[in-house]
């Protein structure tokens, strides 16, 4: 398969097969015509942005079955948006002096076992984080000063207080939830699921499965807090002002949106299973190789294979298999799947980002690096 010449060939930057999934490291997702045909015609005319946004944030709510919507900058936008919102609430003055957090709410609650690093976002509205681990902590942690809890749900099942605790605690305390949700969609319920299980504000990505621009983010929930957003993101000059969302980003979020909800998500994970099984085919017997499906590294249902082989008997990690896709010719970008939370075996293959044909080129090269582990220590088919 040899690379066509193209913007990023042209520049020196070698392009490669994402069997990875969704990551923001390889770029997300591929936007679909729809999406690119939105955006080139957004980019040929001025509007409000503010409006825009209001506009957009009103249709988006009504497709999704929420109560508000704002697109913003990523998911990690929205967490330092909403956090902004919850401390500055109907302050727009508030709002505007953020980091300077002087008379407001500015501590949010979080479980140690969610520690993400996704922490920096909160604190750069100059919100104090205060950790927790039990529900006794958690209860001994509520004051007049916390603005948020913060929930990561791909972590829930780390900590000792779970999603249903932590909103019960909030709803009785008075204090704003705020669902960490980025890659929990398929299924399409998800986006309305967790509003209605009670958090104020829940974000999701719109460069993953929505297939969206990748500097876009939805932050949907409590008109309120949402309108308070709205004040704190760009173009306002306050502490959203970096996190600038363009009129291109915006409209073409809601085409992604608008394309997505229109699919058949049975069919696609249907087409990504039989994607993932021609893999697992090709690789069967193969020395000490064994392959399944296991869950996602997040909670949505996109399928997922392991690849699994003894790697004392052939002197090969899943961490060197990784490399050794990265190196070769495609490039290849697969997932070690030891290093997720929790950890499961083996290299793991997403098929969400996988083209017509790419199953067959990672699953040959998997085999050629297996099989010429194995002569090497004298084992064969």
């Amino acid at each position: 398969m040899t690379p066509a010449k193209n913007v990023y060939t042209r520049l020196g930057v070698r392009t490669l097969i994402n069997a990875q999934g969704t990551v923001t490291t390889v770029g997300g997702s591929l936007m679909p015509p729809e999406v690119v045909q939105a955006m080139t015609e957004a980019a040929g005319w001025f509007v409000s942005v503010p409006e825009l946004q209001e506009k957009v944030g009103a249709r988006i709510a009504g497709l999704l079955g929420v109560p508000a919507a704002l697109v913003t900058a990523g998911a990690a936008s929205a967490i330092a948006v909403g956090t902004a919102a919850c401390m500055g609430r109907d302050d727009p003055e508030a709002i505007g002096r953020l980091p300077e957090t002087g008379g407001l709410r500015d501590e949010v609650i979080l479980q140690k076992a969610h520690k993400s690093r996704y922490e920096a976002q909160m604190a750069q509205t100059g919100a104090k984080v205060v950790w927790v681990e039990t529900r006794e902590e958690l209860e001994r942690a509520v004051g007049p000063r916390t603005a948020m809890m913060f929930f990561l749900n791909r972590f829930g099942p780390l900590g000792a207080i779970g999603r249903g605790e932590w909103l019960e605690v909030g709803k009785r305390r008075g204090v704003p939830t705020f669902l960490d949700a980025a890659a929990d969609v398929p299924p399409v319920s998800r986006f309305s699921e967790y509003t209605r299980e009670g958090f104020d504000l829940v974000t999701f990505s719109g460069g993953k499965a929505i297939r969206g621009p990748q500097a876009s983010g939805l932050l949907l929930g409590r008109p309120d807090l949402i309108a308070a957003g709205l004040r704190a993101i760009s173009p306002s000059m306050g502490i959203g002002r970096a996190m600038k969302v363009g009129k291109e980003e915006i409209v073409g979020l809601l085409a992604a949106v608008e394309r997505y909800l229109a699919l058949d998500h049975a069919a696609q994970r249907r087409e990504r299973t039989e994607t993932l099984e021609r893999v697992a085919h090709h690789l069967q017997g193969l020395p000490s190789v064994r392959t399944e499906f296991v869950p996602n590294g997040d909670f949505s249902h996109s399928p997922r294979l392991s690849v699994q082989w003894d790697e004392k008997a052939l002197n090969m990690s899943v961490g060197q298999m990784v490399a050794a896709l990265r190196a070769g010719s495609p490039s290849i970008e697969a997932s070690d799947l030891t290093e997720y939370q929790p950890a499961w075996k083996g290299l793991g293959i997403l098929a969400h980002n996988l083209q017509p044909g790419e199953e067959l080129i990672v699953a040959r090269r998997v085999g050629e690096i297996l099989t010429a582990a194995a002569k090497t220590r004298g084992l064969s088919r």
